[in-house]
């Protein structure tokens, strides 16, 4: 039975998998938990987010080289990224894998299911879908309480700047996910979402995909007044690309100096900490109605 997911401001019940043993993936897959999953891996660095502020830090076996937060994932074995060690993968013995849809791929879907250890997918994009993402963790591991909890906290977080933002005139943003080519967030993210919460206007809400392509062209006509990069250590956008917009002095958010920076991790990632992300997409678009810092790291 498909999983009917709650609003962000609603609260209502989600609509449970077909056991409370029992879940059924993003791809239609299902998989099935005799115990407590106590070895998991985890292969996004937003799920492992996720494991630990429900509590579940202890059951996590292993993790992607970009792990990073909390600080006590460092202490994890890393089994890389877009393509993970197969071999160091099993190795760590696995009683369950969570792993977002982009990076699977049958060279490790089929290993996993012929050694019988269950992989489930993720592949929500919407502010929504974090919720039941953290909701079905919570499940899996056996944290429901804190996954509840967790829940609840970042939606207070979510409606109580909402309601800060009504009546407020939005800003034209461009989030500049990617610079060569140029990519940025659309219609279906939950980035997209953040900032019509933050009071902007997304550029590229015209677009058909949640990471659209978009031509300079687009953008000089539709004049975004702030640019926002993400930035950090192993991702974003560097300083040198950012400065290359400065050449493009017709637009407003150019001639306003308005060209905002904010942590990679905290945005691009569709996990726990998406009421700091908003927070802080609020202080770079509204300066004036920026709010308490949340708690967290910045």
């Amino acid at each position: 039975m498909k999983r009917r997911q709650q609003g962000i401001l609603t609260g209502m019940p989600f609509m449970t998998h077909v056991s409370s043993r029992s879940f059924v993936d993003d791809t239609g897959r299902k998989i099935s938990l005799a115990k407590t999953p106590v070895r998991i891996v985890s292969l996004a660095p937003s799920i492992t987010e996720i494991l630990f502020a429900i509590g579940a830090g202890g059951q996590v076996a292993g993790v992607t080289q970009f792990c990073d937060f909390p600080p006590e994932v460092s202490t994890k074995p890393k089994v890389g990224y877009a393509n993970p060690n197969l071999e160091s993968l099993v190795a760590l013995q696995p009683d369950l894998v969570l792993a977002p849809k982009e990076f699977l791929k049958p060279d490790l879907l089929a290993p996993l299911d012929h050694l019988h250890i269950p992989l489930f997918v993720f592949s929500g994009q919407t502010v929504d879908d974090i919720f039941s993402q953290i909701e079905i963790i919570g499940r899996m591991t056996d944290h429901q309480a804190e996954a509840a909890a967790l829940t609840m906290e970042v939606r207070r977080q979510l409606v109580a700047i909402k309601a800060r933002m009504a009546g407020v005139p939005p800003v034209r943003v461009l989030y500049v996910l990617n610079s060569q080519p140029l990519i940025t967030v659309g219609p279906g993210s939950y980035i997209d979402q953040l900032i019509g919460l933050a009071g902007g206007l997304n550029v590229a809400a015209k677009s058909t995909t949640p990471y659209p392509r978009l031509s300079m062209e687009t953008v000089l006509a539709e004049d975004p007044e702030v640019l926002v990069f993400p930035v950090g250590e192993a991702e974003g956008i560097s300083e040198s690309e950012q400065q290359t917009w400065r050449q493009w002095s017709g637009l407003s958010a150019v001639k306003q100096a308005r060209l905002r920076q904010i942590p990679a991790d905290l945005l691009n990632r569709p996990g726990p900490r998406i009421g700091q992300a908003l927070e802080r997409l609020v202080t770079l678009l509204h300066p004036s109605l920026a709010g308490p810092a949340l708690s967290g790291r910045p």
